[in-house]
């Protein structure tokens, strides 16, 4: 796992997580998943799998805390009425928008490149104009 159940500690406290998932360690796994796998999919000119390999301090920072906002939001959606849902949403939108960021090249990490030049791109272009004169 890129994330542990402990690392969410920076986002939301433990008991919390205890409360929300009612103890089932199966249920923060799958939020993690979910949050690796969404983060995946915006980074296709990137090497995800060296990415999501890293471990520890090794890690992206700023995507690590994207992940943890991602993984906790949704862990947000099985919470009761109380939580602060709207905060949660507005760290979501904001981590989705930067990795938005980085799949269009507004933005360009440290990360690992693809071994693909063209992953995840979209080539264009044509031959230059001729001209011809009679």
């Amino acid at each position: 796992m890129w994330i542990t159940k402990t690392e969410l500690k920076t986002h939301m406290a433990v008991s919390s997580i205890d409360v929300i998932t009612d103890g089932d360690d199966a249920i923060i796994d799958a939020a993690i998943d979910g949050a690796v796998s969404e983060c995946k999919g915006y980074l296709k000119s990137y090497d995800a799998d060296a990415i999501f390999a890293t471990t520890g301090t090794a890690r992206h920072s700023l995507l690590l805390t994207f992940c943890k906002d991602i993984a906790v939001y949704h862990l947000i959606a099985l919470s009761n009425y109380k939580a602060d849902i709207e905060f949660r949403t507005q760290r979501y939108n904001r981590a989705v928008t930067w990795l938005k960021g980085v799949q269009k090249g507004d933005i360009t990490p440290d990360f690992p490149a693809s071994d693909s030049e063209t992953a995840g791109k979209i080539l264009y272009g044509s031959n230059p104009k001729r001209e011809q004169h009679y």
